[in-house]
């Protein structure tokens, strides 16, 4: 168990991950925890192959164990795999059965420091704007523009998504322009003392404003107001912009992981 200040170490953090983005459905498999939710999202849908695996023919038998689990479920397989030294029988593996390799993703991590002034825009140096608004539970602003950015699939998945947000206490923030429209949102998912930042997405319109940074503000003084030890957050690796914004807020790389993902089979030819 982690001390309070404590700096974190990777597993632990893959251990808040998994809580704070909580799949319906949950599974022990030895070593590896199996993930679905209908094919919403890839975190949910996924495997996370906790801690090391001793050689390549304990991974070979979990993947048969873990595509089996799957398909009962019409999901392809998908592995969420760490950069670090735990995967490389796994990587192994993976790259002679041929699973493809997508959304490269950063983690990063800051403490609970104050959050340093950070210069405004042209944007933010206007009429003064009213603040974020907080809230306990995504409202319907949020989830519309949420979704409208990030979403894939209409309101079933939507539905789906809106059980995995309610799985962990969040703060959920979302900022308005001079119009009173959602501009910018984010979420603070409490978890062992500490917050992870999920969420963050701003109107096609209204990006380069200043609106996310507003947001991420926000829910990270909320955090110190909570008392969090510190905070995480996940990045894709070619969001260039996103990672300025975050290193700004003082945020700096811990690890990484990409998505493993089967081959598709394909139906055997008519001829």
């Amino acid at each position: 168990m982690l001390k309070a200040g404590e700096p974190i170490d990777q597993e632990s953090l893959e251990e808040l991950m998994d809580a704070a983005w909580p799949a319906l459905e949950h599974a022990e498999a030895g070593p590896w925890i199996l993930r679905a939710s209908e094919g919403v999202t890839q975190r949910a849908n996924s495997v996370w192959p906790r801690g090391a695996v001793a050689h390549t023919g304990e991974v070979a038998d979990a993947l048969r164990s873990a595509a089996d689990w799957y398909r009962r479920r019409k999901l392809p397989l998908i592995l969420q795999t760490f950069d670090d030294a735990r995967s490389e029988a796994l990587h192994d593996v993976l790259d002679t059965q041929r699973f493809t390799r997508q959304s490269e993703t950063l983690i990063m991590v800051r403490g609970a420091e104050p959050l340093a002034p950070v210069p405004q825009s042209p944007a933010q140096q206007g009429p003064a704007r009213p603040g974020v608004e907080l809230s306990g539970v995504p409202t319907e602003d949020w989830l519309r523009l949420w979704w409208a950015v990030d979403g894939r699939g209409g309101e079933r998945e939507l539905a789906v998504a809106r059980e995995i947000l309610s799985g962990c206490p969040s703060i959920y923030a979302l900022a308005r322009d001079d119009d009173g429209n959602p501009a910018a949102v984010g979420r603070l998912a409490l978890v062992g003392g500490r917050g992870g930042i999920y969420c963050m997405a701003t109107a096609a319109g209204r990006r380069r404003q200043g609106f996310g940074s507003l947001v991420l503000a926000a829910l990270l003084e909320e955090g110190t107001r909570l008392g969090l030890d510190g905070f995480w957050l996940l990045v894709t690796s070619v969001n260039a912009g996103a990672r300025r914004l975050y290193e700004t807020a003082g945020f700096l790389r811990q690890g990484s992981y990409l998505y493993r993902q089967a081959p598709l089979r394909r139906a055997p030819g008519g001829c």
